[in-house]
C-alpha cells in the first residue's frame, strides 16, 4: 500500500504547486510509482504536468468528497500520491489531512507566511488528534534569498513553530519561476542556476522521502 504525501497552506505563491510538481517528478526517476492528484481550483500542477514531454500521471481532485474518494483508492495503485493542496484551509484541505500521511508546509520567509503556517500547522494538529498522529508533518522554507537577515530569522522562528523543520532551504531563482512558462522542471533547464536548484530540490525530497519510509 503507498503513501500519501500532502504540500499544504492557506496561502497561495509560496512554492506549493513548483515544489510538488518537482516532486513527483523526482519520485519517477527513483524508478518510484508516482501519481500528483491536484487539489487546487487553479489547477497549476495539472496543467503544467500535462505540458512536460514525460507524462507523468496526473488526477484532478478538487472537493472534499472527491478526494475522500479517491486518495484510499490510489494508494492502492502507486508507491506515492502526491498532493498539491489547495489555497486556504477548507473542507478540501480536511480531507487531504484525513488521509495523508505525511504533510508538508512550504513557507516564504515573511511575517504573513510565517501566520499563514502556523494556521495550515493547528489544521494538522487537529487531524494528529483525530488520527492519533498522524499525519506526520514538516515544514521547510521556500523562496528564500540568500545571505538576508529576512532567511535567517524565518528560520528561527520556523524552528520554534511546533513541527520539525526540514534542513534544506530552497532559495529563490529565476530559473525556479520560469519553469512552468518553459513547460519544464529544473531539470530541463540549462545554466548553473538550474543545476544548483536542481540540487536544493533533491536534498529536499531525500529529507521528505525518508520521513515515510
Amino acid at each position: 500500500m503507498g503513501t500519501v504525501i500532502a504540500f499544504v497552506n492557506q496561502k497561495g505563491g509560496c512554492a506549493k504547486s513548483t515544489t510538488a510538481v518537482h516532486f513527483v517528478q523526482w519520485l519517477i526517476q527513483q524508478k518510484r510509482q508516482a501519481i500528483l492528484v491536484d487539489a487546487d481550483a487553479q489547477g497549476s500542477s495539472s496543467i503544467w504536468l500535462s505540458s512536460l514531454e514525460s507524462k507523468t500521471p496526473c488526477e484532478v481532485a478538487q472537493t472534499s468528497e472527491a478526494l475522500l474518494d479517491r486518495l484510499p483508492q490510489l494508494i492502492n495503485q502507486y508507491d506515492q500520491v502526491v498532493v498539491d493542496g489547495p489555497a486556504g484551509l477548507s473542507d478540501a484541505t480536511k480531507a487531504i489531512l484525513a488521509k495523508a500521511d505525511l504533510a508538508i508546509i512550504p513557507c516564504q520567509p515573511s511575517g504573513v507566511d510565517l501566520r499563514s503556517a502556523k494556521d495550515a500547522i493547528q489544521l494538522i494538529q487537529q487531524a494528529q488528534a483525530q488520527r492519533r498522529g498522524l499525519p506526520q508533518a514538516a515544514v521547510f522554507l521556500s523562496r528564500a534569498v540568500k545571505g538576508t537577515r529576512l532567511k535567517d530569522e524565518a528560520l528561527g522562528s520556523l524552528g520554534k513553530i511546533g513541527i520539525p523543520l526540514l534542513a534544506t532551504v530552497i532559495h529563490q531563482r529565476q530559473a525556479v519561476a520560469d519553469t512552468f512558462g518553459q513547460e519544464a522542471t529544473v531539470w530541463d533547464l540549462l545554466g548553473a542556476a538550474a543545476a544548483e536548484a536542481a540540487i536544493e530540490f533533491e536534498e529536499l525530497f531525500k529529507e521528505i522521502f525518508k520521513m515515510v519510509r
